[in-house]
């Protein structure tokens, strides 16, 4: 399997190339050459398997040789042996036709850790062939950052730098990053908001000579990888609600638009997926993009769901590509106006193209607390403003009745106390595997968000190539 650039401009790599360079040279994103397939009985035989062993059969076709299966299989093994719950993504049943899948059960509570848990133990093994270092960048809204520093502190031959945008993630997000001590991470408050703290990110990949000479790497989800094994869990829920045989609606919060393009992936690999609900909040782009073809930069909101309040969707990169037809040349000229202009107009055949998967809801605070409250109320579940969003959308999709409509719960209640306890009087506990948190002794600089500041001090601090 090789892997090529959105833009048409930067060499193939294999797996292990990808993984390692994150970003394309030439600024695009890494995608399968082609998508792998599976039939109705490759899916059928995944029902009972662990999720683990789910993971090797999904991941397989997108390792190539990087690793032989008894290597994937160890990796995967290590991976989600930290999780604190024996099926690592379990469904909750809401009523007769609504589900939780809950992503929130690894070490720092968010789905992020089912991605991340992985991609650090793959950063290692990879490392561990190669006499280099590994300058990690990441941007984070909030659960990402967390997710990845706690998958690569104290490994070897990586350090990981990641910038979040100061007072703009919960105080549980932050404590996650921050009161990490380990000498290979550093955190970055900067001063502006996430969309800025990601085009930083862009940025010094676009450095060359900087990138170069400290040996870039990505842990967001512009790394193909790390949305690689996002892809698991769709098939892992899907199979134990009746799949092949049944097809499967899924409702997705989302901002950056990775955890949902996963969910595409899935579908171009035969999963029987009828209905990928974008439900974003009042930052919605991706609405605007899906219900009428304009994918135009707005006013960035804060909001309670802090990991949704952006607008600049990187992966959603990934879906034009498909649209337009594969052709790198074309979007590489489609991206170069939108990152000059801010603003995209999709033509009517692209835009008729996302309609027949996708559908989108734009959810504001009201409705989003609504969800809170009414989970709470009448289901027994007390869920988090992110996943609120996804499941006020996927309450308001128009499907037939005999489609089950999955939620992905992506963040454990307890990481938002403020805004659950305002919807809903509870005020949810930190579980005890992150007990003490806000005891810790936190370490972070705060940086003006501009790219000569950020560098310098990288440059200062990180293991030259």
């Amino acid at each position: 399997m090789q892997y090529i650039s959105t833009r048409g401009g930067a060499a193939a790599l294999d797996f292990e190339g990808a993984t390692l360079a994150g970003l394309a040279s030439d600024g695009g994103l890494y995608v399968p050459e082609s998508w792998p397939r599976f039939s109705r009985e490759d899916i059928a035989a995944l029902a009972g398997l662990s999720y683990a062993e789910t993971a090797v059969r999904v991941l397989a076709p997108f390792l190539g040789d990087a690793l032989s299966g008894a290597e994937l299989r160890e990796l995967c093994e290590t991976a989600y042996g930290r999780f604190s719950h024996a099926a690592v993504t379990p469904l909750q049943q809401l009523d007769e036709r609504h589900w939780l899948l809950e992503l929130f059960h690894g070490p720092t509570l968010a789905f992020k850790d089912v991605a991340l848990q992985l991609l650090g133990i793959l950063f290692e093994r990879f490392l561990s062939n190669r006499d280099s270092h590994l300058t990690v960048i990441g941007a984070t809204s909030g659960d990402t950052g967390s997710a990845a520093i706690n998958a690569l502190a104290g490994r070897d031959k990586v350090d990981i730098f990641m910038l979040h945008p100061k007072g703009r993630v919960s105080e549980v997000q932050r404590r996650q990053m921050t009161t990490v001590l380990a000498p290979n991470v550093y955190n970055i408050a900067i001063e502006g908001n996430f969309d800025d703290a990601q085009r930083l990110v862009k940025a010094m990949f676009g450095d060359a000579q900087f990138a170069n000479r400290f040996s870039l790497s990505a842990v967001n989800s512009i790394n193909w990888a790390r949305l690689a094994a996002q892809i698991v869990y769709y098939f892992y829920a899907a199979v134990r609600l009746g799949a092949p045989g049944r097809a499967i609606a899924f409702s997705v919060p989302t901002g950056n638009f990775g955890d949902v393009f996963a969910g595409y992936a899935a579908a171009q690999m035969g999963l029987p997926v009828a209905r990928l609900i974008v439900a974003t909040n009042v930052n919605d782009i991706l609405h605007r993009a899906m219900t009428a073809g304009d994918y135009s930069v707005g006013k960035l909101t804060p909001t309670p769901a802090p990991s949704m309040d952006i607008q600049v969707s990187s992966n959603f990169e990934r879906l034009l590509f498909d649209l337009y037809d594969r052709d790198g040349d074309v979007l590489a000229s489609v991206m170069q106006s939108f990152e000059a202009s801010r603003a995209l107009t999709l033509d009517d055949r692209a835009h008729t193209r996302i309609g027949e998967l996708f559908s989108s809801a734009r959810i504001d605070n009201d409705a989003m607390a609504l969800a809170m409250r009414h989970a709470s109320e009448e289901m027994g579940e007390v869920i988090d403003p992110h996943t609120a969003i996804g499941l006020s959308a996927a309450m308001g999709a128009d499907l037939p009745r005999d489609i089950p409509v999955v939620t992905l719960a992506t963040a454990h209640p307890a990481k938002f106390r403020d805004a659950v306890e305002r919807a809903t009087g509870q005020r949810p506990l930190l579980p005890p595997r992150v007990s003490g948190l806000f005891e810790r002794k936190e370490r972070y600089e705060t940086l003006p968000g501009e790219l000569q500041a950020i560098e310098a001090y990288i440059a200062e601090r990180a293991t030259e190539t």
